[in-house]
């Protein structure tokens, strides 16, 4: 493979990192590769320091695009002009600050492959199947498949050229993704450590939901209860929201389940947010997951 423009997608976590390293040994000596980074605006400051790192460690510049200062101002504009957190087709910033703003470059620029990285798991296999069928203008190369490498590895990858890894990850957290915040598809045992080691961030997503709450007027909520009973409610109600979960109890739906309510999680992997993102990516996309995903009413 040479004379080909290479795009390699770089999120700020040690996958995409390893993933983009790899693809400038494999592939950067004959082709024209560039890496870029998709700015949400909502990255822990440590994550630049990372940037720079690994600027000097692949021996070129990391471009960054972004959508902040475009459409919206914030990851909060997003959440309150869309009403939404976090649904089953997945996350709404990530689709507005992530995929969308990749999908808009992509439309526009030069490119014979993109690079991606998902890491050596049954998951982000099934993501790499799903973008090559669902998306395949992405023309997607995957270099931790191919070299069989998971999160481990990548972790022990950059610690053995000397770069410190990001500070998420010292935390105790397994992805790098929007910590000024918090990720809204960090999950109840993510949750849960924000609460015990992070109560500032926190209470603010708390009330956002809430505030989200008050303009959708219906359940907003980042969590989700996976019982057998919860899906029994639902499938006997016909609400969806009856399996929703608040951070705090919201007292005008008291019927609602919070954080409290949960028994204890460990913090589960999350998805590194690097420009496709999505739960239902092995599934075509439905008209109707615009009425879900999206309230254009006030935009």
């Amino acid at each position: 493979m040479e004379n080909k423009k290479i795009i390699c997608w770089w999120s700020g976590g040690i996958t995409s990192a390893v993933a983009c390293k790899t693809a400038l040994d494999l592939f950067g000596s004959k082709n024209q590769c560039r890496v870029i980074m998709i700015d949400t605006g909502n990255e822990d400051e440590d994550t630049y320091r990372f940037k720079i790192d690994c600027e000097k460690w692949f021996g070129q510049p990391i471009e960054v695009i972004t959508e902040i200062g475009k459409d919206y101002e914030s990851i909060q504009d997003v959440w309150t002009k869309h009403k939404s957190l976090n649904v089953a087709t997945g996350a709404i910033c990530s689709t507005q600050l992530k995929r969308r703003v990749r999908e808009k470059w992509q439309d526009k620029n030069e490119y014979d492959y993109q690079i991606f990285g998902f890491e050596f798991d049954k998951k982000e296999c099934n993501r790499a199947i799903g973008l090559h069928k669902n998306h395949p203008k992405a023309k997607g190369i995957y270099p931790l498949l191919m070299m069989a490498y998971d999160k481990d590895d990548c972790l022990r990858i950059v610690q053995d050229v000397g770069i410190e890894i990001p500070k998420m990850y010292q935390l105790g957290f397994r992805n790098n993704n929007c910590f000024n915040t918090g990720c809204v598809q960090g999950g109840i045992g993510y949750w849960q450590k924000m609460e015990r080691d992070f109560i500032d961030k926190f209470n603010a997503m708390a009330e956002m939901e809430h505030k989200l709450t008050a303009l959708r007027g219906e359940p907003v909520t980042m969590l989700k209860d996976q019982s057998n009973e919860a899906k029994a409610i639902v499938e006997e109600s016909g609400i969806k929201w009856k399996q929703f979960i608040f951070l705090k109890k919201h007292p005008e739906y008291p019927e609602l389940k919070c954080l409290a309510d949960m028994k204890p999680q460990e913090v589960k992997p999350l998805f590194e947010c690097n420009g496709f993102c999505g739960t239902n990516d092995l599934n075509p996309r439905i008209e109707t997951e615009n009425e879900i995903n999206f309230d254009t009413s006030d935009i």
